[in-house]
Formats: structure tokens, sequence, C-alpha cells
């Protein structure tokens, strides 16, 4: 049996008798690409929700590397290993991007707060911060202010203060939202390079990004689970096209 970094059972969030995730049973094996794809409204954020605890579980566990998780702090699931991106990009926007890197690295030693520091005190971080800004081809950018750099360079030092996080498992809530096809094949190689030793778990809308990157895909429609396998078998599926194009006439 592979090796699994990930194990949810029988997951689900309730909203008022609404059932936003239903019994959502996941594997997610360690060193792979792993996408959930589907519909709009069919449960995928809020998957990513209950796996970082923004929401609390209704029923259900999570167990990551055999451990369970389910009822832990996000900041408890960050330190095990579990960091997530979000789909609007989540940095400093009137700081550089030297700057942001920093603090994701202070964040990682558990000083995130200190933002008195000397330039001299906060300059050990340099080194690393610009050998991860180099990693995800943003060198050049390494003192421009955040708010003037373009949607998809953000985008990727999003993933550089990810990766100062040191995360195991990277959870990336559609990466390539709202960009232009140049930077979707950008963060896509960007993606496929940071993979390598660490597990990816993806929500992704772009099905060429999806077939380019994943080893395994889950299709969630209306908060179950509707198939899962690699894109050959889940793009042939009668049902996952009837859930994105809806019945033929």
């Amino acid at each position: 049996m592979a090796d699994s970094i990930l194990q949810t059972e029988n997951l689900t969030k309730e909203f008022r008798g609404f059932t936003a995730v239903d019994s959502v049973n996941l594997t997610i094996e360690r060193g792979s690409i792993h996408a959930l794809i589907g519909p709009n409204g069919a449960g995928k954020t809020t998957v990513f929700n209950l796996l970082t605890h923004f929401l609390p579980v209704t029923r259900g566990a999570i167990r990551f590397n055999g451990t369970e998780i389910t009822g832990m702090k996000p900041a408890q699931i960050s330190r095990l290993g579990i960091v997530r991106s979000f789909q609007i990009s989540a940095v400093f926007p009137h700081m550089s991007a030297l700057e942001n890197v920093r603090v994701a690295l202070q964040r990682k030693e558990g000083r995130i707060f200190q933002f008195w520091q000397s330039e001299r005190g906060l300059s050990r971080y340099n080194a690393r911060a610009e050998e991860l800004l180099d990693m995800v081809g943003l060198s050049s950018f390494s003192k421009a202010l955040v708010a003037d750099m373009p949607y998809g360079r953000k985008r990727a030092l999003e993933i550089a203060t990810t990766l100062a996080l040191e995360p195991e498992l990277m959870l990336l809530d559609e990466p390539t939202q709202g960009m232009g096809r140049e930077d979707v094949e950008r963060t896509t190689a960007l993606i496929k390079q940071v993979s390598a030793g660490r597990t990816i778990l993806m929500v992704e809308h772009n099905l060429s990004v999806v077939s380019a990157l994943c080893d395994r895909i889950t299709v969630l429609q209306r908060g179950a689970v509707l198939t899962e396998g690699d894109y050959a078998t889940v793009s042939a599926d009668p049902r996952v096209k009837e859930a994105y194009m809806g019945k033929a006439a």
C-alpha cells in the first residue's frame, strides 16, 4: 500500500441543516500532487477550511501522519507541517517581497510579531529569504513593493512565504485563479518545481493545470465524492462531464 500522509474519514460539515461536506473520505499519498475539483459550490474550499480548522468539523476525523488532528487549532496544524495558501493573495502589500518572506521566516521561529527588530537584527533572515525568492523566480522583485507587483508575481510570492514555513503538506487554494495564460504556465511550472520532496493538495478550476500536474484527482459534487482517479479516468467519466456541463439535450 502506498504511504499516505493525510486521511479523512467521513468528513462532514453542516450549516444549520445544510450539508456542505458530506462524508468525504480522502487519502493523500506522500510525495504526490492531488487535486480537488468540481463545479462551483461543490465544497472544495470548505474541505480546505476543515483540514486547517478554519471551520470546525461537524462529524468525522482527519489524520496527518497517523495522528488525529481533527480538533487542533490552526496554529498547531501549521506547526505540524500543513501550510495553506488562499484564493486571494495573502501577503503584506506595503512591504517588499523580501520583507514578506522574512516575516514568514520569523513566524517559523515563533517571532512573527517582532517587527521592531533593527535591520541588522533582521538581516540574518536575508540569505534564506533571497534563496526562496530565487526559487519562485522573484529575485528581481526582492526590493519591490508588493502592491506594485503584477498579480501573478504576488501569487508566486505567496508560495515563497508558504515554503518559508517548511511545509510537509502544502494546500494550494486555486493558485492560478484570475491569471492570464503566461502567468498560468509560469505558476504551473513553479508548482511542479516546489513539489519535489513534499506533498501538494490543491483546489483548481483550470483543468489543463490539473492534467499537467496532478497524480490523482478527487471530484466533488454537492459536498460528496463523485469519483476519484488519474486525469484520464475522471475526465472520461460521464458523471464528471454532466457535473461540469449539464446533461446533453
